[in-house]
């Protein structure tokens, strides 16, 4: 008879992976030690919330793996006067990389004054403008992105949407700050693009679910409210709230009439905002009932606010899609302007086509930051994976926004909740004039939509970057940034 199998042992359960490092760095000419805490900490959930598929009502569940790199500033006496500050990019499917190698952390991607890339190979610097003398910073890669991954047996997809998103990412926040004895430090989230997404539903979350209240969120070229970007038949909106963005892309690019070109940037901006919300939202609110002579009128001054021909406008009926306006800008020069950052320029094959080959603003920032970010984990923090490091995944989608099913995603109305019941909440807001994803004057529309109590609206305060999407790719604005989240986390208002 054959021999019996033997019964197969279980995969050990997944356990934390955590290299802790003693570093040293210049900032600003004053030396400071700190601790780098790197590694993936499992994220679990109690075995009841599987329900039958769990197959029992106690215990925990592991469920992913969440990668972190995690900074403390050594010789605290009380961590209850020191913030600490967590922080995550958006996409979805992007990596923390962009904040903390770009604003927050002791170490930068080293790019020219306006934020173009060096002749490779790439190097990082000191970063003179890190955050890390003002707050301890924890960077989390949600699922997915980084080196996070599920655990074995779980499936991916499940946390590739904006509800488990949220929750993922809130618990890894109360996990590492239960472990690491944080619960009485001040807090804050800094996010970008959907990561201010994510942060304003954690303001809730953390409050409804872990009970946790926060001091202050600091939402880095911020997207709330979808339908303020969302381009559709049928939603006029964002064609308004683009187009001091397209205004300020054409100046920059010198494709404005002299009367507006000559002037600041400052004044044609009030130009475009005040037809904007003037003659422009008529036009469009009228729709076909505009008669010939209006739809001239509008059309012509649409080209003198765009740099686009009138003739262009009107065919495609004064509503300038994104894409398109990337395209045609410059379309005599053989030229298309980033959607992320207007002031960067690509060179593509079809000088007849409708969008660009590629973005040139994010080509300008993927290698050096991928590159970096490879060399700096291993290297220098000693953690050693053999995974690739997801930095711009598409393996996140189809993102899942099921809780919004015939509706615009918006989480402006959970973050006024937020506020309303914590009203020590403060929220600093940072706008690039030349991001084309997340234009200033959408986030403007969207705060003064947000129907907090007239008592509450000093907690919200404004930073506008002459950059773009990653506005701290430019020096300067780089500087006035830090400033900034500085005197935010202080309690200062924001210049």
């Amino acid at each position: 008879m054959p021999e019996a199998e033997k019964p197969v042992a279980p995969p050990p359960p997944p356990q934390d992976q955590i290299v802790v490092t003693q570093q040293r760095v210049s900032i600003g000419g004053s030396e400071i030690a700190y601790t780098v805490t790197c590694g993936t900490l499992v994220l679990k959930e109690e075995a009841e919330k599987q329900g039958e598929a769990a197959g029992t009502s106690e215990g925990e569940q592991a469920r992913a793996a969440i990668f972190f790199i995690a900074y403390t500033l050594n010789d605290v006496a009380d961590l209850s006067e020191r913030p600490i500050t967590f922080s995550f990019n958006g996409g979805p499917g992007s990596a923390s990389v962009w904040l903390h190698l770009g604003v927050l952390g002791p170490y930068r991607v080293l790019m020219d004054e306006q934020g173009a890339p060096l002749p490779p190979p790439y190097r990082l610097t000191p970063n003179d403008y890190s955050l890390l003398p003002s707050s301890d910073l924890v960077f989390i890669d949600p699922v997915s992105t980084g080196y996070s991954r599920v655990v074995s047996g779980e499936k991916a997809q499940q946390f590739h949407g904006f509800k488990k998103d949220i929750e993922s990412v809130g618990d890894f926040i109360r996990l590492y700050t239960t472990r690491y004895k944080r619960w009485t430090s001040p807090k804050y989230l800094i996010g970008e693009s959907y990561g201010t997404t994510r942060a304003g539903g954690l303001a809730g979350y953390l409050q409804d679910r872990h009970g946790m209240f926060l001091n202050g969120l600091m939402l880095i070229s911020s997207i709330l409210n979808f339908q303020t970007v969302d381009v559709a038949p049928g939603n006029d909106l964002p064609y308004l709230l683009y187009l001091p963005s397209y205004t300020a892309t054409a100046w920059f690019h010198g494709q404005l009439p002299p009367e507006l070109q000559s002037g600041p940037l400052s004044a044609a901006l009030a130009a475009a905002e005040a037809f904007a919300q003037g003659d422009y939202a008529l036009a469009l609110l009228r729709g076909d009932r505009l008669a010939d002579q209006e739809r001239a009128t509008i059309a012509e001054r649409l080209a003198q606010l765009t740099g686009l021909s009138r003739e262009y406008i009107e065919r495609s009926d004064l509503r300038i899609e994104i894409m398109r306006f990337c395209k045609e800008l410059l379309r005599a020069q053989r030229r298309s302007v980033g959607r992320l950052d207007s002031r960067f320029t690509g060179i593509d094959r079809d000088e007849a086509g409708e969008h660009f080959e590629h973005d040139p603003s994010l080509s300008n920032i993927l290698g050096p930051y991928t590159a970096t970010l490879y060399q700096y984990v291993r290297a220098e923090l000693g953690f050693e994976s053999d995974l690739p490091y997801e930095i711009l995944s598409g393996r996140v989608y189809p993102w899942s926004y099921a809780q919004h099913e015939n509706q615009y995603v918006d989480v402006a109305e959970t973050m006024r909740k937020a506020i309303s019941a914590n009203m020590h909440l403060r929220v600093y807001v940072a706008s690039g004039y030349y991001d084309l994803a997340t234009p200033y004057f959408a986030t403007e529309y969207t705060f003064a939509h947000l129907g907090l109590d007239p008592s509450l609206r000093q907690n919200i305060s404004f930073g506008y970057y002459e950059a773009g999407h990653m506005m701290y790719i430019q020096l300067s604005s780089l500087a006035r940034l830090r400033d900034d989240l500085v005197a935010f986390i202080g309690g200062g208002a924001a210049t």
